[in-house]
């Protein structure tokens, strides 16, 4: 049975309204995030469930295939339904062994965000993030790429990905950066400096690795006592801990089951307690 998102919205770069629980299609693809899915089929199941919930943010990117969940996105779901925001990545490069290996030069970009452009199926993509900067490349000359590309109407949004609030801070100096992609989850909050200058700044904050494989840190025992107050799983209040971490706070819980995915939409619908929050908050 279909499940509603019930979260709140943001609004991305001050004009895509979206929920704040999204979607990440980086499962989608075959194994070590390399190939097609051994049943592409289910995957175009799960991106039509993801439409039925109301989920409206679907987050991917070049790399993640390399460029199969991007190829899947626009198969299953093109033309996109008018509420829609699709945000894709590029800068990392894959091989046979599954490496991931930055590439921020403007050619590279350049090239980059043609191919995503013809998988997605649009003229221009809603939300274009450097997926993590190049330490062989001026990371300046990345940014103004991207902004060059804005200029030019191929990209509507920019964002970054793995970036510090020092990098963060040089971005906004070339262009208006409308959210930033860090790990963060309730066991590792390591980017929590990030965090905080997106909230200071409005900028939207995506949380990758958002249920962290289910390793809570020392914070498991606690969750584990909230998630049986709530009849609950414990990657259901890690969820549900994101969403009322930060108004600015966007998790993109990704899966390749249609089951899976309902369970995530659902702590969509957990209101923890000020008591919880502060116990998951220590």
């Amino acid at each position: 049975m279909t499940v509603e998102n019930r979260s709140d919205t943001f609004e991305i770069g001050g004009e895509l309204t979206v929920h704040r629980l999204g979607y990440g299609a980086m499962r989608l693809t075959g194994e070590n995030i390399i190939g097609e899915p051994d049943d592409s089929e289910g995957a175009h199941r799960v991106l039509h469930e993801v439409i039925a919930t109301g989920t409206d943010l679907i987050d991917t990117a070049d790399s993640y295939g390399p460029a199969v969940s991007e190829r899947l996105i626009g198969e299953a779901l093109h033309p996109y339904p008018d509420d829609l925001v699709v945000a894709t990545k590029g800068g990392l490069l894959r091989n046979d062994d599954g490496d991931w290996l930055p590439n921020g030069d403007p050619d590279y970009l350049r090239n980059a965000i043609l191919g995503s452009l013809d998988r997605l199926r649009v003229d221009s993509i809603d939300l274009y993030q450097f997926h993590r900067p190049d330490p062989d490349v001026d990371f300046e000359e990345s940014v103004q790429t991207l902004a060059e590309l804005k200029d030019e109407g191929k990209i509507g949004h920019v964002g970054l990905s793995n970036v510090s609030v020092d990098q963060l801070d040089t971005a906004r100096d070339i262009v208006d950066v409308a959210t930033v992609q860090n790990r963060f989850n309730i066991g590792d909050r390591e980017q929590e400096d990030v965090l905080d200058a997106c909230e200071d700044a409005g900028i939207g904050f995506i949380p990758w690795y958002p249920l962290g494989a289910g390793d809570l840190g020392d914070k498991a025992d606690v969750v584990d006592g909230i998630a049986d107050a709530h009849d609950a799983t414990t990657q259901q209040i890690a969820l549900a801990w994101l969403l009322q971490r930060s108004d600015v706070m966007l998790p993109i819980p990704g899966t390749s089951s249609v089951e899976h995915l309902r369970d995530n939409v659902a702590a969509s619908h957990i209101d923890l307690s000020d008591d919880e929050m502060a116990r998951l908050n220590e």
